[in-house]
């Protein structure tokens, strides 16, 4: 990925080597709090609720835009964008200046999210609210509570914060496999369509109506935004190769992560076998098909995991 040398955002907020506790913060098992796993929780019905939730929410917004433009149209035109591989980080000092490596590689990456979501919602008469991402190390406090690295990356919709332990790189190479600079910018596309999927209203109308589902129903609801989201990180794919800054092996990288980090794959990794009635990201070839799914076609409306086959 051709990630150096190209704008950086500015929606960065820098807590490493702040214990955790400058600013609100979290993740776990509380209703807010969206993530990619490394383990697994998490279900189907109601989904004409949601449906209509999302075009309420974007008839309101565009004022007259046809409500249904932004999950049936998909994407507007975004202008065309050296060195691959891992990247590395150095250990911040607490009150120093962090401009390390691993910085500038996810602020660049959350400035190329930027470009591509602003485009579509400017396509369709909308406003894109772009996300503030926190990076921290250890533990972290957030709106949605508190989460320590263990936790994984995750989103909390109360303060819409995309909340990253950048040691979950290292984890993704070391522990599960899944290198490369492109396999770690996609952890931030993920995150972030979770952000669309908070502005758009599928996680407001989820986590209401999760609070009234038993636990299976709960889950496999649960896999349906998630592979929503991996969906919008392949949208994001899709326009983000157009500019040219994707290399040779780049979409490997993507889908070999989608395949690692799968609820069936990390089971059978941790404890040697599979519970499917308790998977709430979706399977190995689950994340890989939707990824794929927006990579290729760069419409939103080929994301709708609520009426269609996941």
């Amino acid at each position: 990925m051709r990630w150096r040398g190209r704008r950086q955002s500015d929606n960065i907020e820098d807590q490493r080597g702040q214990g955790g506790f400058g600013r609100p913060g979290g993740f776990g098992g509380g209703p807010g709090r969206i993530r990619i796993p490394v383990g697994g929780r998490a279900g189907g019905g109601g989904i004409s609720t949601i449906i209509i939730l999302v075009v309420l929410f974007f008839a309101l917004k565009a004022c007259g835009i046809d409500p249904m433009q932004v999950l049936t149209g998909g994407g507007g035109g975004l202008l065309p964008g050296e060195d691959n591989g891992r990247i590395t980080s150095t250990e911040p000092g607490a009150g120093s200046v962090r401009n390390d490596e691993m910085r500038q590689f996810v602020a660049t990456v959350l400035a190329e999210t930027e470009d591509v979501w602003n485009g579509i919602f400017k396509a369709n008469g909308l406003t894109y609210e772009e996300p503030k991402l926190t990076l921290f190390d250890g533990q972290i406090r957030s709106t949605c509570g508190f989460a320590s690295s263990a936790s994984g990356p995750f989103y909390c919709p109360a303060d819409k914060k995309v909340y990253l332990d950048t040691s979950f790189f290292r984890q993704l190479s070391d522990q599960f496999g899944a290198s490369g600079d492109f396999a770690e910018a996609y952890v931030v596309a993920h995150e972030v369509g979770h952000h669309v999927q908070n502005l758009i209203g599928v996680l407001p109308k989820f986590n209401q109506m999760r609070q009234s589902m038993g636990e299976q129903e709960a889950n496999h609801m649960s896999m349906q935004v998630e592979l929503q989201a991996d969906c919008f990180a392949g949208v994001w794919g899709h326009y983000t190769a157009q500019k040219g800054i994707l290399e040779e092996g780049d979409l490997e990288e993507a889908l070999n992560a989608a395949q690692q980090i799968g609820d069936d794959t990390l089971q059978k990794r941790m404890q040697g076998y599979v519970v499917p009635e308790t998977f709430n990201h979706g399977t190995s070839e689950q994340r890989q098909k939707w990824f794929a799914r927006g990579y290729q076609s760069g419409k939103l409306s080929d994301c709708d995991t609520f009426n269609n086959p996941i």
